[in-house]
C-alpha cells in the first residue's frame, strides 16, 4: 500500500478484529487478503474507500479467479483460498459500516463450492516406513554447515516430527506454542485458542515426549531470543527444512509427494486410523468439531 488512506484504514480494520476477539491466525490472514485488495485499488487509481462500490468489489473477485497462483505455478487460486478472501472483504464492509460509511457496499456474502473429493484426492500422506525414514535423513541435509547453525536445524526439525506428526497439531498451533505451554511432569502439552478458537490438551507419546524435553532442556533454554515460543525461526524456515530433508532422501516415492507441516498432520492421523484408533478420539485429538472433518481419513485409508 502506497497511500496514507489505505494504511492508517488497514491499521483501524486490524484494531477492529481485535477488539472482536479474532485468533491471531484469523487477523494474520484477514490483514493480508485486505492488504491485497487495498493494492488491487491502488493499482486502478481508485485511492478512496469511499469510491468503493459492489461493481469494482465483484471486479475485484473476478480477477481473484482468473489469477495464477504465485505459490505453484501452473495452477489458479483453490476455491479454500478464495473463499478466505471473500470472507476478509465481507468484515471489511461491515466495518465500514460500523465506522459510519453510509455508501459502503453490503457484504457479498459470495462462497465457492469446496470440492472435498478432489481435496482428499490431494491428501497424500507419507506411510509409516516413509516417515522413519525421513526422520533418520535429519542429519543429512546440514553437514555442510558450522556446529551452531547445524544443531539449529537438526533441533528444529526433530522437534517439527515431534510435534506435527507426533501430537498432530495445526501449523499455527505449532508455531505459537511456548515453553510455558510443556507440561512435563503429565506429558501434556496445551493447545491455546486452536482452530475455531478450542484450547485442548494433548498427550504426548514417550518417543515424542523425550525429543520435546531434550529440545528444551538441551538446546532451546540456552538459546538467547526476543521470544519465548518453541520454535526459534518462523514457518517458512520450518517448510523448507522439510523439502531439503525431501530432497536428501533415496526413495522415489517420498519425493513425489507433497511435504508440508499439514501433510503431517494428516498423516498421523490415517496411521491412528490404520492402528485401530476409533474416529471419536481422534477427532478428539486433532481438536475437530465434528466427526465429519475427520472422516476424510476413512476415505483416505478406502483409497
Amino acid at each position: 500500500m502506497n497511500t496514507e488512506h489505505y494504511t492508517k484504514l488497514h491499521e483501524e480494520y486490524v484494531r477492529w478484529l481485535d477488539i472482536l476477539g479474532f485468533s491471531e491466525a484469523s487477523i494474520r490472514g484477514f490483514t493480508m487478503h485486505i492488504r491485497d485488495f487495498f493494492d488491487y485499488l491502488e493499482d486502478r487509481n481508485i485511492l478512496s474507500i469511499r469510491e468503493l462500490t459492489q461493481k469494482r468489489i465483484n471486479a475485484y473477485f473476478d480477477y481473484l479467479q482468473s489469477r495464477p497462483n504465485r505459490k505453484y505455478s501452473g495452477t489458479g487460486l483453490s476455491n479454500t483460498y478464495l473463499n478466505h478472501n471473500f470472507d476478509a472483504i465481507d468484515k471489511l464492509c461491515e466495518f465500514l459500516h460500523q465506522m459510519g460509511m453510509e455508501t459502503a457496499p453490503s457484504p457479498p456474502n459470495v462462497r465457492l463450492k469446496i470440492d472435498k473429493e478432489a481435496r482428499i484426492r490431494n491428501i497424500q500422506p507419507f506411510t509409516q516406513d516413509e516417515i522413519k525414514e525421513l526422520y533418520e535423513c535429519i542429519d543429512l541435509p546440514y553437514n555442510h554447515l558450522k556446529y551452531e547453525r547445524r544443531e539449529q536445524h537438526q533441533q528444529q526439525m526433530r522437534l517439527v516430527f515431534a510435534l506435527f506428526y507426533g501430537c498432530g497439531l495445526r501449523m499455527s498451533e505449532g508455531m505459537k506454542l511456548t515453553i510455558d505451554d510443556i507440561d512435563f511432569d503429565k506429558k501434556m502439552i496445551f493447545v491455546h485458542q486452536g482452530k475455531n478458537y478450542k484450547d485442548r490438551i494433548v498427550p504426548m507419546s514417550e518417543g515424542v515426549f523425550k525429543i520435546v524435553e531434550d529440545y528444551v532442556y538441551n538446546f532451546r533454554k540456552m538459546y538467547k531470543t526476543d521470544h519465548n515460543r518453541l520454535f526459534i525461526n518462523k514457518k517458512i524456515f520450518l517448510r523448507r527444512g522439510l523439502q531439503a530433508l525431501q530432497k536428501v532422501c533415496n526413495n522415489p516415492e517420498i519425493k513425489e509427494k507433497r511435504i508440508t507441516l499439514h501433510i503431517l498432520r494428516h498423516t498421523i492421523a490415517t496411521h491412528l486410523l490404520q492402528n485401530g484408533v476409533t474416529l471419536e478420539n481422534i477427532a478428539k485429538f486433532l481438536g475437530h468439531s465434528s466427526l465429519e472433518s475427520t472422516q476424510i481419513y476413512t476415505h483416505i485409508i478406502n483409497r
